[in-house]
């Protein structure tokens, strides 16, 4: 049954061992309070032999949900079933902090997304250790913070960081191109809250110039990778991959002009997707119910 138009959406997100009566007992009790089902996907991995759910749902009537009191039952169906799980309002905006250094592409895109509802963000700052993206920022209405960042002040810089996460409450840390590498504490703090963005290609390119390199052995994509932060540099679970197929009459300045275009695709998806309850992590793999 279809609820109405502007009723107030829950969305579940669980993850237990593969075994008979999961779905069952998700929908019955929604059913028992009084909810219909808007949304629903999952997935059994073989591999791990773990069973995803994401379900999003809502008052037949379209009253107000009780999410703490729903909350209460289901972790008492958590026990039975081992479930790790995660509850949300599905329109709740996320507290966000956006990292930025001198590229601008996914900063402007993450920023005039948000500000047109394709993204669901309360972004408190932008954060930086250079000053030359506050006019974005300000252009937005959103508060810039510049944190300098050189060998002796890391971790003073960090601290500052986290000062502002956990007085702001921040849900999400976006590294839209933030050109420091972050300390393994700081990675730990953040495990699960930060997300990065990557150039990719194939084959992949370290070090500088990257896109010089991808030129001078003629690829043919050119590519980028949203994950996970995590203190193994550029190793954490993957949430979207964009591929953007290139030849040989592009320049190295084409080819990164194609690459920032696939950084904000993929960047973009990814916070999306994260603030939407749509990501489960197993190990370094991530299961997202687009």
């Amino acid at each position: 049954m279809t609820p109405p138009p502007g009723a107030q959406h829950g969305a579940l997100l669980l993850s237990c061992p593969d075994v008979p009566g999961v779905v069952h007992a998700v929908t019955g009790l929604l059913v028992q309070e009084r909810c219909t089902i808007v949304q629903s996907q999952q997935f059994g991995s073989a591999t791990s032999g773990n069973f995803f759910m994401r379900v999003e749902f809502a008052h037949v009537d379209g009253s107000p949900l009780d999410l703490d009191g729903l909350g209460q039952r289901v972790a008492r169906l958590a026990e039975t079933f081992d479930m790790t799980w995660e509850l949300a309002d599905a329109a709740r905006r996320q507290r966000v902090v956006i990292m930025v250094s001198k590229f601008a592409h996914c900063l402007n895109d993450l920023l005039f997304r948000n500000s047109i509802g394709e993204l669901n963000l309360d972004v408190v700052a932008v954060v930086s250790n250079h000053p030359d993206l506050g006019r974005i920022a300000d252009s937005f209405g959103v508060p810039f913070r510049h944190i300098p960042v050189t060998k002796d002040t890391k971790a003073e810089a960090e601290a500052a960081l986290l000062g502002l996460v956990r007085t702001e409450h921040v849900d999400l840390v976006v590294l839209a191109r933030y050109m420091q590498i972050l300390s393994n504490d700081l990675c730990t703090q953040l495990e699960g809250k930060a997300i990065n963005i990557h150039h990719s290609m194939l084959p992949s390119f370290k070090g500088a110039k990257p896109y010089h390199q991808a030129h001078a052995r003629g690829v043919k994509f050119i590519g980028a990778t949203a994950h996970y932060v995590t203190a193994d540099l550029d190793e954490g679970p993957i949430i979207e991959q964009e591929l953007i197929r290139v030849d040989h009459s592009l320049s190295p300045d084409q080819l990164a002009a194609r690459g920032r275009e696939a950084e904000s695709r993929a960047l973009a998806r990814a916070v999306r997707w994260h603030t939407e309850n749509r990501i489960a992590v197993i190990g370094n793999r991530t299961v997202v119910f687009q």
